[in-house]
């Protein structure tokens, strides 16, 4: 995924015009900066609010760092976690702070040996003073650009009350903001001391979230911008914080010529009314076994050999396992080797929005013309995010509105039965379906092979025994006189 943290970072350079306008500046979060629109609005505050380890911290870091490297003057405020450990994360995340100006608020253990008390004063009238004196001296000798302070909620135990500390934060909010300074801050919310009243005095709040695994963010405010809403993921790599913002799939469309393009067998063409058109969603759905994952290889392999930039995603099998099958049935020699390529997705490996963006990235910078997704089940298995179904629909409709041609292979429980499309009802994602059934013929285990659906074009209304041989796919003549197919009791008339 290295390259497509890359190519994402200048993507989100590619926000509206309206943004550009603004001159924000950038967050130094990949995919952040797309959600907001362009980053932050200078001279404003945001407030990161989560729970412990949603990564709050390595956002400001990167915040920070991002500065840095421009050659801004920065300044990162923390009462809580001391500065060398800061440093030390940074430095893991492969962060270059050195660029970056501490001011280390945080207790030190000589606090703890000399055992402090205040038995006339009351701890926030001690500390408050001297905290604040050293805030002050230090935003004025440097002079910051950018500021981040971690965590706010500290402030809240240097006060006698809410009162006092909500005008202590708006004054030092407009203190910092004022010096010409783009505040990002932290708080941790808990019902003991909720962070209600700081949510009022910032110009922007970020959700973090993390459950069972999954993490998400979402932008719930942000005055004088416009923002893109809803949920979305985020996780915590070896680089830091990368967002992965939702597909929207109206915010992309680009003009493409529909063409009929030929499955590579005439008897399938035939079933389609000619072919499958470019741009359009086909479901090949079927029993285990059945030959699903086979037909769509050879659709595929026939875009491939026209010359079109085909990739095929298996959720379950293996790419040799499924290119030495193809070898099997004579298919893999009938395209050139570079114009196909097949990836392994494993098993709860990928967030929605993160295998999205690998699929955008070779639609959008490689020139990908034809997605085969192997299958809608293992899809559902192999993303962390609730919901898959959704998912799939919107990442379907984005290729289709890109003009990309999908095929999507979907798995049945029953072997025979009555007839069924899919296990979940996502039939409405498909313009095109194509079936295969097990049948029982004189004795023997035969498959057929019928179309469902096709909404561009007429199409064959019988069904053909479908046979997978060592030459290649095998489509018989119509089965005309067979009946009850669909119950699952095929009959001979």
């Amino acid at each position: 995924m290295e390259f497509v943290i890359e190519w994402y970072a200048g993507c989100c350079s590619m926000v509206n015009d309206k943004a550009l306008k603004m001159r924000k500046l950038p967050t130094g979060i990949t995919g952040l900066d797309e959600i907001l629109l362009g980053g932050l609005l200078p001279g404003s505050s945001c407030l990161l609010r989560g729970g412990p380890g949603t990564g709050k911290t390595t956002i400001g870091v990167q915040f920070l760092a991002k500065g840095a490297k421009s050659g801004e003057r920065v300044l990162f405020i923390t009462l809580e976690e001391n500065e060398a450990q800061i440093r030390k994360t940074a430095e893991n995340l492969g962060l270059d702070v050195s660029g970056v100006s501490f001011l280390d608020l945080s207790p030190s253990s000589v606090f703890f040996t000399e055992a402090q008390s205040y038995d006339i004063f009351s701890t926030a009238e001690v500390e408050k003073e001297p905290i604040t004196q050293r805030i002050v001296e230090e935003v004025g000798r440097i002079r910051p650009k950018r500021v981040f302070v971690d965590p706010l909620t500290q402030f809240r135990y240097l006060s006698a009350d809410r009162f006092q500390f909500h005008r202590q934060v708006l004054s030092f909010l407009r203190f910092l903001t004022d010096s010409g300074a783009t505040v990002m801050l932290t708080s941790e919310s808990s019902p003991e001391a909720p962070d209600s009243d700081v949510q009022f005095l910032v110009h922007a709040v970020v959700q973090l979230e993390s459950e069972r695994g999954a993490r998400s963010l979402s932008v719930i405010k942000y005055r004088n911008s416009d923002f893109f809403p809803g949920s979305h993921a985020y996780r915590l790599s070896e680089r830091g914080a990368v967002v992965y913002p939702r597909l929207d799939p109206k915010k992309y469309g680009r003009p493409f010529e529909t063409k009929v393009l030929s499955t590579g067998i005439r008897e399938i063409d035939n079933l389609l009314g000619g072919g499958i058109e470019s741009g359009t969603v086909s479901m090949i759905s079927g029993p285990p076994g059945v030959g699903k994952t086979t037909l769509g290889m050879q659709m595929a392999a026939a875009g491939a050999a026209r010359g079109e930039k085909t990739v095929v995603f298996s959720f379950e099998e293996k790419p040799e396992m499924i290119l030495a099958r193809c070898d099997s049935v004579n298919i893999r020699a009938r395209y050139r080797a570079d114009a196909l390529s097949v990836h392994s997705i494993e098993p709860v490996s990928y967030m929605a929005e993160q295998f999205a963006l690998l699929v955008r990235n070779m639609v959008e910078k490689e020139g990908v013309k034809l997605v085969m997704l192997d299958s809608a089940r293992g899809y559902g298995i192999a993303m962390k995010n609730e919901n898959p179904d959704a998912h799939l629909y919107m990442l379907c409709k984005y290729l289709r509105n890109m003009g990309v041609t999908v095929l999507l292979t979907v798995e049945l429980n029953n072997i025979t039965g009555n007839f069924k499309v899919t296990e979940n009802g996502i039939s409405y994602i498909a313009d095109n379906i194509v079936f295969l059934r097990y049948l029982e013929m004189r004795g023997e285990m035969k498959k057929a092979i019928g179309v469902l659906k096709k909404r561009r074009s007429d199409f064959e209304k019988t069904l053909r025994e479908f046979e997978i041989t060592s030459g290649g796919l095998k489509i018989g003549e119509p089965l005309t006189k067979l009946r009850g197919i669909l119950r699952g009791e095929p009959q001979w008339v």
